[in-house]
């Protein structure tokens, strides 16, 4: 396993973009070492190790972006548990790394839905950020929720955009957008749930309203 961590840290360093890493840490993005690597140069890296449980979790405990998100691209999805999703949330620092960690594991997971369903309720940002996210891609791939799930999750979306303007409001707007973008019955629903917000006095709130349902009437209109 050294060696093949040690092949992988020698084709990043072979890679780096040193201009794309200085930009991250300037934004706050500080890891312990970050190569400045795309994403789909570390997609197509990760192409050339074979999946294995071990190595992800290794990977995963890598204070090193690329190795991080190696790490979601390496481990069998097949064999990933729920205690190990949760522990690996809550290590989550950034919404790259939310987001990578939602498209290439958590979405194929058969449990992801629970997930989803449990984390967008939990007031720890980044497992609230991941929640909203997961549920985006779900929708996304046409998961429907069910008619006790949907309140549930309007008023855990709506909960976060009460308080403005945040990671997990973002994420809680782009689930709502993949939600809404399912059927215009459903759009309907999702802007009946933030209708106050139209007429709100505070204009971030306004912004909410006016971005969603934009979304969904040039959606339908070009779809």
């Amino acid at each position: 396993m050294e060696d093949v961590i040690k092949d992988m840290r020698g084709r990043l360093r072979r890679v780096m973009n040193g201009v794309a890493s200085a930009g991250m840490r300037a934004q706050g993005i500080d890891y312990k070492l970050n190569f400045g690597v795309s994403l789909p140069q570390i997609k197509e890296m990760a192409l050339l190790y074979t999946k294995d449980a071990a190595l992800a979790e290794r990977l995963w405990k890598e204070d090193v972006r690329e190795l991080k998100i190696m790490a979601t691209l390496l481990q069998p999805y097949e064999v990933f548990s729920c205690e190990q999703a949760e522990r690996w949330v809550a290590d989550i620092r950034y919404v790259e790394i939310a987001e990578q960690y939602c498209i290439n594991l958590l979405q194929y997971l058969s449990f992801a839905d629970t997930l989803a369903a449990g984390w967008i309720l939990r007031e720890e940002d980044f497992v609230q950020v991941t929640g909203f996210l997961l549920y985006a891609r779900l929708f996304s791939a046409n998961y429907q929720l069910s008619s006790g799930q949907e309140p549930i999750f309007f008023d855990a979306a709506r909960q976060v955009m009460d308080k403005g303007i945040s990671r997990s409001q973002r994420s809680a707007v782009l689930a709502l957008k993949r939600y809404g973008r399912q059927s215009r019955q459903q759009a309907n629903r999702a802007i009946h749930s933030i209708a106050d917000y139209a007429s709100c006095c505070f204009p971030e709130k306004q912004e909410f309203y006016n971005d969603i349902k934009f979304e969904f009437d040039f959606y339908f209109k070009h779809s």
